[in-house]
Parts: structure tokens; C-alpha cells; sequence
């Protein structure tokens, strides 16, 4: 995880400055500014692979410059593409400056990668920039006040005193020299459809475990986020099993009435990993609350219901332990389903939610795990998210997908059910909505603060403010305000707020969390 700015054109130092120190967060390891006659790069370092000089940022060759923030786990069989490149060490980003003058922006198609980067050209004089297919890594662009020349970074903080507007950069997108072109589009990746049970498993668990495995490697410590749950108790089964020495987990829970706390506990116990609980009080949720605002750039209600636990629990890792890299459980939901896809009224109508949701991740639940774990120094690593593993579950039959054995995510429970990866209990348990199985105290609590906040009349006038995405409730109010006094007019930077599909029936509902749901049921207790 790291931080980058670059500003094409002259900029005033003080300006470039002042904005790249909002984005230290994300590297402070180590900083470095260059110039070239295109504009002038800033890398903030998360010192992750090739820990030494040679993996710092911008990488420089006689015609380019480059920075990157990601991880490239396909580096090694792309750096057999280039044996006469003198690779100055083994960092996996080094790759790309060959891979682009060879490839032109073509190269973002060979990525087996998550990332975000910025290129100058200068043979060519030309800018260009590009985003992972799915935006696990954030970026952001927008033009310039004075001379209206493009400008990105990781955080829109880092642009909203530099730009006009500040835009999130498009998904499987590049940008040439003034153009953005879509290579990739995740949801349009397969061409069969597999409807063979077996086979379903088999690729589900075969793929999954090369996902995880890819985002094991680092020259530093790495952590794995357990919150009792079949998705984040997959990975790290999953991870243990690819291990040479204990898991190190992390898990989070209300003071009084964690639910998930005791199903991490099971799980860390299965796998004899060294696990660490944290607990965090009503109080400590309500001090974090406008600081997880300014750092997620969002006002959306579940993204910051489920931020608030990440983001402490996160705090406690940094606090206690040496761990820099962090394993985590998202885009299992968009993929398999939530709660409320239950109700989807047909195949089709699955497959297109699930595609929607993954189109929109990078607003939502992949820019939380960024965010929460990038303002403690820390970088997020997703394997739900491995491209060939999306693209997998994509292709299998939508109908088989459907929830008609009242049991969620059947075949992902079903890839794992031999072998011992995971209790019975747990692989086979109910869902609950993070936010909701960190403690159901902590979204009453929040739910309770905004009605002292907020009289019904001063909601009813309060919602006239904010005639784009406008707030649904007093939760919602009083989020919408605290960012607007950190990011006034920058309301677009979300496009709805993360709902059910509310044309379906049993989805109608002015609250995103699933315990609304009729087929709630057992979830989370």
C-alpha cells in the first residue's frame, strides 16, 4: 500500500506539498518527489516487497518514469518477457516500465494484478495512467484550477485543493495522454457457463487457493483478519495450510455484545494460529466516527457501519504488533450472495445484481478495506477479489446459484466441506453482516446518537440540503453532514447508497442492514 500524486505541467511546490502530505498515511516509510518535463511524481512508501533502495519509487529509465501503488503477482513470468532489462532489484512493480515500452498501453491487459499507476512518456510526450479491473486500489483524477491539465492520486484528498472536481478514476480503465480507454471489464471475462457440480467445486477451491496464495507473498510480516465468518475463516484456512508456522489473526468485537468474537475464537482454534481479540467500546466507535469519514471520502451508511470496527481493529494492530500486510474477506458477497439476493426473482436477475455489485465495489466494501487498513500504514490484501477466481464463479450456471437449499453461498461452503478446512459449525453457519456481528449495540448506538442529533423537524429540513443521494434517515443525515465539512460538493464521489434492490419483494427496506430482512433469521447470533 502506498500513496502517489502526480501532477502533469508546473506546479507551485508549496501547493504540490500541502497535498501530497494529506496521503503520508499510505507510506511513511519513505517519501520521494521527482520532476520531469511532463510534471512531477510523489510516492509516499509502504516498504512491502524489496524492502531495500531498489524498490523505491518512481522507477526511472532513460524515456520513462513510473509509480505504482499494487501488487503484481504475475511479476516473475512477466519478467522473463524482458532478460536483458537490468531490473535494479525484485520489487514486483519494477516490471512495468519494460512492459510498457514493449506493449504500449496494452500492458495493462497481462496484469495478474491489483493496482493503480501513473506513467510518463517522455519519447512520446505522453501521460499515462491506468486502474485495476475491479479497484481494489483506489485512484482518483481531476484537472487542474489554473491550467486544466490532469492530475491523480490515491485519495481524493490529495487533489480537492489542487482540482475543481474531483473524480474517482474508472475501473479496468487506461488513460492515454487524454483518452480513457476500458481493457478490461470483469463482469464480461467468461465464456462458458459450468453447470457440473463437481467441477464447480473443484475450480471454486482450486482457485481460491491460488488466490490466496498469490497474496501470501512479502518480505515482511503479514496478518490475517478473522472475524468468525466463512469468508475470512476461508482465507485463513486456507492460508494455514499454505504456511510453514502460525496464522497471526485479529479479531474485533463490542464490549458487551460481540456476537462474532467467539466464532473467531473457534476458528483460531482449528487452525492453531497465534490470535489476538480487541474490543472496542460505544465511546471509542463514536470518537472514531468523523475521523473514518475524512479517511473513507464517503457517506455512504454500511460502508461506515462496517468501517468503524475495521478501522479500530486496525488501530489495535498497528498499536500491537509488527504487521504490515493484512489478508482480508472481501467480494465473496458479490459474488455468491448476500442476504438479500435470497429474494432475487429469477437467475438472470442474480447474475445481473451480482454483476451491478461488482461493477460498484470500488465505492463500497473494497474501498472500505483500503481505507481502513491504508490510515494505519498497513496494505489490504483481497484474494475473493483474484481475477481468474471472479471470472470462475461468474461462469457457473446463475441458477445453481440461487439460495434454494436455505443456505448462502452453498457452493463456496461446498468446495470446502472435505478435508477438514473449517468446522462443521462454522462453514455451515448463518450470515451476519459485519457491522451487525461486531455487536448489534454498536449500530443502535450510532442509530440512538442521531436521534438525540436530530429532531424530526430538523431532519425534515436537514434532507433539503442534499438533493443528490439524499439521506434516508437521521443515521444518514448526520454522516452526509460531518463529510460535507470535509469534502463540501463532492457528493458524486458515491453514485447511491449501498441498498437492496428495492424491486424486489422482501427488499423495500430504509435500512441497509440485512436485520431487516425477513430470512434473517438466525444470522448473527
Amino acid at each position: 500500500m502506498c500513496g502517489i500524486l502526480f501532477v502533469e505541467g508546473k506546479v507551485k511546490q508549496d501547493d504540490f506539498l500541502t497535498s501530497f502530505e494529506k496521503i503520508h498515511h499510505r507510506g511513511p516509510d519513505m517519501s520521494r518527489i521527482l520532476e520531469n518535463e511532463l510534471g512531477t511524481f510523489g510516492f509516499h512508501r509502504l516498504a512491502i516487497m524489496d524492502v531495500t533502495e531498489h524498490g523505491m519509487q518512481p522507477f526511472i529509465d532513460s524515456d520513462s518514469m513510473a509509480v505504482c501503488n499494487g501488487e503484481i503477482y504475475n511479476e516473475l513470468a512477466l519478467k522473463t518477457m524482458f532478460p536483458n532489462y537490468p531490473f535494479q532489484g525484485h520489487s514486483d512493480c519494477e516490471v512495468l516500465i519494460p512492459m510498457y515500452e514493449k506493449l504500449g498501453i496494452e500492458m495493462a491487459r497481462y496484469l495478474d494484478a491489483e493496482f493503480a499507476f501513473v506513467i510518463t512518456d517522455l519519447k512520446h510526450k505522453k501521460v499515462i495512467a491506468a486502474r485495476d479491473p475491479i479497484g481494489i486500489r483506489p485512484l482518483f483524477y481531476g484537472y487542474q484550477k489554473d491550467s486544466k491539465k490532469i492530475a491523480f492520486a490515491s485519495e481524493a484528498k490529495a487533489l480537492i485543493d489542487l482540482c475543481d472536481q474531483v473524480k474517482p478514476f474508472p475501473i479496468g480503465t487506461i488513460y492515454d495522454n487524454g483518452t480513457f480507454i476500458k481493457y478490461y471489464d470483469i463482469t464480461k471475462t467468461s465464456k462458458e457457463t459450468i453447470t457440473d457440480e463437481a467441477l464447480i467445486k473443484s475450480r471454486i477451491r482450486e482457485k481460491l487457493t491460488l488466490g490466496v496464495q498469490k497474496r501470501m507473498m512479502s518480505d515482511v510480516p503479514v496478518g490475517y483478519l478473522l472475524s468468525g465468518g466463512l469468508d475470512s475463516s476461508l482465507v485463513c484456512a486456507i492460508a494455514a495450510r499454505s504456511s510453514d508456522k502460525p496464522l497471526t489473526t485479529f479479531a474485533i468485537g463490542m464490549e458487551n455484545d460481540a456476537i462474532d468474537l467467539k466464532y473467531a475464537a473457534q476458528v483460531a482454534a482449528h487452525l492453531h494460529s497465534d490470535h489476538h481479540e480487541i474490543i472496542m467500546s460505544s465511546s471509542e466507535v463514536l470518537k472514531a466516527l468523523p475521523e473514518v469519514i475524512r479517511m473513507l471520502e464517503t457517506y455512504d451508511i454500511t460502508t461506515i457501519r462496517a468501517s468503524l470496527g475495521m478501522y479500530l481493529l486496525c488501530k489495535g494492530i498497528k498499536e500491537r504488533s509488527d504487521i504490515k500486510v493484512l489478508l482480508s474477506g472481501e467480494i465473496s458477497d458479490e459474488l455468491f450472495g448476500y442476504k438479500y439476493t435470497d429474494f432475487a426473482p429469477s437467475a438472470q436477475a442474480f447474475q445481473l445484481e451480482s454483476e451491478k455489485r461488482l461493477r460498484e465495489l470500488y465505492e463500497y466494501d473494497v474501498l472500505r478495506a483500503d481505507r481502513c487498513i491504508a490510515a494505519w500504514s498497513l496494505e489490504a490484501r483481497v484474494p475473493f477479489g483474484d481475477l481468474d477466481f471472479v471470472s470462475t464463479v461468474l461462469a457457473i450456471d446463475p441458477s445453481m446459484k440461487l439460495n434454494t437449499r436455505k443456505m448462502g453461498k452453498y457452493w463456496l461452503r461446498a468446495a470446502f466441506e472435505e478435508g477438514n478446512y473449517l468446522p462443521e459449525s462454522i462453514l455451515w453457519r448463518d450470515k451476519a453482516a459485519f457491522s451487525d456481528a461486531v455487536g448489534h449495540s454498536m449500530v443502535d448506538g450510532l442509530k440512538a446518537q442521531a436521534e438525540l442529533l436530530y429532531s424530526d423537524e430538523a431532519f425534515k429540513e436537514g434532507i433539503k440540503r442534499y438533493k443528490d443521494v439524499t439521506p434516508i434517515t437521521k443515521e444518514a443525515l448526520w454522516y452526509r453532514d460531518i463529510f460535507e465539512g470535509f469534502y463540501p460538493d463532492q457528493s458524486h464521489w458515491i453514485s447511491a447508497y449501498w441498498m437492496p434492490n428495492a424491486s424486489w419483494d422482501g427488499c423495500a427496506v430504509n435500512d441497509p442492514s440485512a436485520r431487516v430482512l425477513s430470512n434473517y433469521g438466525l444470522s448473527g447470533v
